[in-house]
């Protein structure tokens, strides 16, 4: 029973197959979230609750892809490629132009959700240029997961730019939304600092 289970949610299908089927929780989780923002007048209760869900629902289960074990898990050493672009040339002429693209495409989408979110939901993220350093960094600790729990993955510095470029592109698309909030806070009047006598 447990190997079924494991054999079902440790595949690709399994994964998103399970994401869909919470769905319903994650919509659940946003709506109890932003009643008890509302009710103790925390504002704007909808978009922070929408924010802080998407953000995990939509970076979660692509983590979760990443940290799936590969064939000789454990029976193999772990392999870097810390060559700008070296690992996309060898699965472009290993496994083709499609493969090229799906992982591309895969690595782009890791921490988009993150990305789009993250500005939204907290002021201090609202900047391209922090998107990018949250992902990478977030990036750089699960290759290193993958390398430290020997899953049978390579653990790529391609991997990690095409992650933060997923973000930095996906906060590019929001930029709308979060800029707008950043420049009507940073215009704000300040109050001068009472001065003692």
């Amino acid at each position: 029973m447990i190997k079924e289970w494991h054999g079902w949610v440790g595949t690709f299908t399994g994964v998103v197959l399970l994401t869909v089927a919470v769905l319903p929780l994650a919509a659940l989780v946003v709506w109890v979230l932003a009643r008890r923002r509302a009710a103790t007048g925390t504002t704007p209760p909808w978009r922070m609750s929408l924010a802080e869900v998407g953000i995990v629902y939509g970076t979660v289960p692509w983590v979760w892809m990443i940290l799936l074990p590969g064939d000789r898990a454990g029976a193999v050493s772990g392999r870097v490629s810390l060559v700008p672009l070296r690992d996309l040339l060898t699965i472009l002429s290993d496994g083709g132009l499609l493969t090229l693209t799906g992982q591309v495409v895969g690595n782009l989408l890791v921490f988009a959700a993150l990305g789009f979110l993250a500005p939204l939901r907290f002021a201090a993220l609202a900047s391209v240029p922090r998107i990018l350093a949250l992902a990478a960094g977030c990036s750089i600790l699960v290759e290193v997961a993958q390398y430290a729990l020997r899953l049978d993955r390579v653990t790529s510095v391609d991997d990690v730019l095409l992650n933060a470029a997923g973000a930095g592109l996906a906060a590019l698309a929001s930029r709308r939304w979060w800029h707008a909030r950043a420049s009507a806070l940073s215009d704000r009047p300040r109050s001068a600092p009472a001065l003692g006598r």
